[in-house]
C-alpha cells in the first residue's frame, strides 16, 4: 500500500535535492525544478489569470531559481524562497492581457449584470455542459481576482488560496507581518463584500449563476467550447454541486475563500512541460555551482 509523503517529509526530500543540485547533480536539478514549477505556476495563474501568461511567467521564474540557486544559503525554506522569487518576478512584468484591460469591482458588477440570460443554451460541440460550467466557474472567480491591485492580489493568493500562514507569506513578500495582515484583510474584506453581494455560489439569493452566464460567456469569446482554458477534467467537474453544497453550510464569511481552495489544482499545459524540458536542458549545472548572478530584484533573504 503507497502512502502518501508528510508535507515535512517532502520538504526534507526537497532539501536534499536542492543541496545535490548546487553541487552539480544535473538529476537532482531537474528533480528541483519539476518539483517547484507547480508552486511558481499556481501563482503565476491567480495573479496574471491566462494560462499563456502564467506559463511565460513561470519559465522567467525557473530560470531566476536556476540561475540564483548557487546562492541559496538556506536561511529560508527553500518553498519560501522560491515563492519569493515568484513574487519578484510577477510584480516585474509589464501588464499582460487582463491586467491591461484595467477591470474594477464595479465594472465587472455591472457585466455580470448584463450577462444573465435564462433561456437554454443549445450546446452544438462536442464537450459536455459541465466541463463549460467549470470553465465560466473558474475563469469568473479569477478574473474578479483582477480587480484587486497587484499587492493586494498577491496578499490574497499566497495567504487566502494558498494558504501560507502570515509569518511566511509576510518574508515572501518582504514586508512585516503586521503590513502583510493589513493588507490581507482589507483584499479579503473587499472580495467577501463583492461576491457576497453579486455570485450566486456564496450567496444563493444572488441572481447570477455559472449556468446563466454561460451563453454570453461564449458568445464574447470569454468560453471557447474547443479550447478551455482552466477546465481539467470531466470528473472534477462532476463533483463540484457536491462541494458547492458542502461550502454553503459553512459561515458566509468563510463560503469565498472555501470557494477559491475547491478550484481543481491548475497545471501548465502539456506544451509547458516540453519548454521546461528544453530550459533543463539549456542550462549547465556551471551556472548554478558557481552561483551564477542572481536577478536584482531577488534577494536571499526572502
Amino acid at each position: 500500500m503507497r502512502h502518501e509523503l508528510t508535507s515535512e517529509q517532502r520538504d526534507k526530500s526537497l532539501d536534499s535535492e536542492v543541496a545535490l543540485a548546487k553541487e552539480g547533480d544535473r538529476t537532482a536539478l531537474e528533480t528541483v525544478i519539476r518539483t517547484v514549477q507547480q508552486d511558481a505556476y499556481g501563482v503565476a495563474v491567480r495573479f496574471l489569470w491566462h494560462p499563456q501568461d502564467a506559463e511565460d511567467a513561470t519559465q522567467e521564474i525557473l530560470i531566476r531559481v536556476i540561475t540564483g540557486l548557487g546562492g541559496f544559503r538556506g536561511d529560508s525554506s527553500f518553498r519560501t524562497w522560491v515563492y519569493r522569487i515568484a513574487c519578484n518576478t510577477l510584480l516585474s512584468l509589464g501588464k499582460k492581457r487582463m491586467e491591461q484591460q484595467s477591470i474594477s469591482f464595479e465594472a465587472f458588477g455591472e457585466d455580470l449584470g448584463r450577462g444573465l440570460s435564462d433561456s437554454s443554451l443549445r450546446i452544438e460541440y462536442d464537450i459536455d455542459r459541465e466541463l463549460l460550467l467549470e470553465e465560466v466557474k473558474i475563469g469568473c472567480t479569477l478574473a474578479m481576482l483582477m480587480c484587486l491591485d497587484r499587492n493586494h492580489r498577491l496578499a490574497y493568493v499566497l495567504g487566502e488560496i494558498i494558504e501560507l500562514d502570515h509569518s511566511e507569506a509576510a518574508e515572501v513578500l518582504d514586508i512585516s507581518r503586521a503590513a502583510y495582515r493589513k493588507r490581507l484583510s482589507r483584499a479579503q474584506s473587499t472580495i467577501l463584500s463583492f461576491m457576497t453581494s453579486r455570485c450566486g455560489l456564496v450567496n444563493p439569493d444572488n441572481a447570477c449563476r455559472c449556468h446563466r452566464r454561460l451563453a454570453t460567456a461564449i458568445e464574447l469569446g470569454r468560453v471557447v467550447p474547443k479550447k478551455l482554458l482552466f477546465a481539467p477534467s470531466l470528473a472534477q467537474a462532476n463533483q463540484f454541486p457536491g462541494v458547492l453544497a458542502k461550502i454553503r453550510q459553512l459561515e458566509e464569511s468563510r463560503r469565498v475563500a472555501a470557494l477559491y481552495r475547491s478550484h481543481p489544482k491548475l497545471k501548465p499545459s502539456g506544451t509547458f512541460i516540453t519548454r521546461l524540458k528544453s530550459l533543463l536542458e539549456e542550462n549547465p549545472n556551471e551556472n548554478v555551482r558557481h552561483g551564477a548572478s542572481k536577478p536584482s530584484a531577488v534577494g536571499e533573504n526572502p
